[in-house]
């Protein structure tokens, strides 16, 4: 029926034609496609950087999985070492006479010096603790296999090209040669080099390890972890079941959102002003650290938390309170158990964070030279993150590949922290 207005009847809009509604159908079909275009893009960039990443890491990082070694025969003379006074004595004598055997026709001081220089500085040490922890072997050959030097561990994983002009190597000819003197012998291997995590650090590329970072990483997520996990619990069931609804708790609520985004070098200069300069707590310990990671954890737990306790649902709490049971019991009881798995997974992901934080802890001075794993919370250490940073920063090429590796371990660790969270949400999820 047409319309009428003040100028006369209006005709009514006329209804489009199936050629119209099939082009609007097409044209809509075609957005819709290039979306889907777009997201697939995009996907696939994202994982082409992760790819690209990771292959980089692994390319870098998988020498330094392995170590070259010199398995040697070394006589522990009795004339050298006197069992009464172990574990003092010249062991590098030992180890020095053992080498030169192969190369009889060394005879002038430098050459043999030179000589000597294919083993590393710790060569002598781990001769020694083998001797101290059993005196019984002065007096006898012992077989010992000993890292090399970096520069020929370099040397034996091709880094060091043989066909490079003699003047652009790290290595001349003659040291090459007695290197392949070596080989030839079949005294050269490559095992698994578990020295990477069971040695500590050392300004030697070839000697050091992750062991004193892996402790250090320990009691900094410990120390977060007892400190964090309860109280941001215990104030996310504040806040979600019992606290009043007023501006007080509103302006609460708004203050941990945004500590969420505060970025973490804030909360480094914090634990500088607060742990270490007004309490006097020990610099570069991991007590510190881990109070400075669960200043920065505590936002997220607060907020995975109230998220979990707002899924359950709200009949679970009335049908307790209709038996009888107190609004602490109700929560307690029924609704706390059944968000767990929810609190759980948050936990997990907060602590993985804090695992990959690395400003605050530089800022307290996480980042020493620390040759010894920490025994407790209070004794310096570092964390696999500013470990990272020390050997990035170290301009020996050695540490290259060991930066690399240690980016491996530390991944490693992040993605078992969030398979496990997965798998805790998988395998005690509800579904309402």
């Amino acid at each position: 029926m047409a319309d009428i207005s003040a100028d006369g009847p209006r005709p009514a809009p006329r209804a489009p034609t199936i050629d119209q509604v099939r082009a609007g159908l097409q044209a809509r079909n075609r957005k819709q496609t290039r979306l889907k275009a777009y997201g697939l893009l995009a996907i696939g960039f994202a994982f082409s950087m992760l790819a690209l990443v990771l292959l980089s890491l692994v390319v870098t990082g998988w020498r330094a999985f392995t170590q070259t070694h010199v398995t040697l025969d070394v006589l522990v003379d009795p004339a050298v070492i006197d069992p009464a006074e172990l574990p003092r004595g010249n062991f590098d004598e030992l180890l020095e006479a053992s080498l030169l055997a192969y190369f009889p026709n060394a005879t002038e001081r430098a050459e043999r010096r030179a000589i000597t220089g294919i083993l590393s500085d710790g060569a002598q040490f781990i001769l020694r603790d083998r001797v101290a922890g059993d005196p019984g072997l002065v007096g006898q050959t012992v077989r010992l296999r000993v890292p090399v030097a970096d520069t020929y561990d370099q040397l034996a994983k091709g880094l060091i090209a043989r066909d490079t002009p003699e003047e652009n190597r790290r290595l001349d000819d003659e040291e090459v040669a007695r290197f392949d003197v070596l080989e030839e012998a079949g005294l050269v291997t490559q095992p698994l080099n578990w020295g990477l995590l069971v040695n500590t650090d050392s300004r030697f590329p070839e000697l050091a390890g992750l062991r004193g970072a892996l402790v250090g990483t320990f009691w900094v997520l410990l120390i977060c972890f007892v400190v964090a996990v309860p109280v941001g619990v215990a104030a996310a069931i504040y806040l979600e079941e019992f606290a009043p609804r007023n501006r007080f708790t509103d302006l609460v609520e708004v203050n941990i959102n945004n500590l969420a985004a505060v970025p973490s070098v804030v909360f480094g200069l914090l634990a500088l002003a607060v742990f270490i300069g007004w309490f006097g707590m020990p610099r570069s310990a991991p007590i510190v650290g881990g109070l400075a990671l669960a200043l920065i954890t505590l936002p997220t737990i607060i907020i995975a938390t109230r998220a979990a306790l707002k899924a359950v649902p709200s009949s679970i709490r009335d049908a307790a309170l209709g038996l009888g049971a107190s609004r602490q019991q109700a929560v307690f009881h029924h609704t706390l158990p059944l968000a767990m798995p929810g609190i759980m997974t948050g936990t997990i992901i907060g602590l993985a964070n804090a695992l990959g934080e690395t400003a605050p802890l530089l800022l307290i001075g996480m980042n020493a030279f620390i040759t010894s794993a920490a025994a407790s919370p209070f004794e310096s250490a570092t964390t696999l993150p500013t470990q990272i940073f020390i050997w990035a920063d170290s301009p020996e090429r050695g540490f290259v590949s060991r930066t690399s590796a240690a980016i491996l371990v530390l991944l490693v660790f992040l993605v078992a922290m969030n398979g496990l969270a997965i798998w805790l949400r998988r395998r005690f999820e509800r579904r309402w």
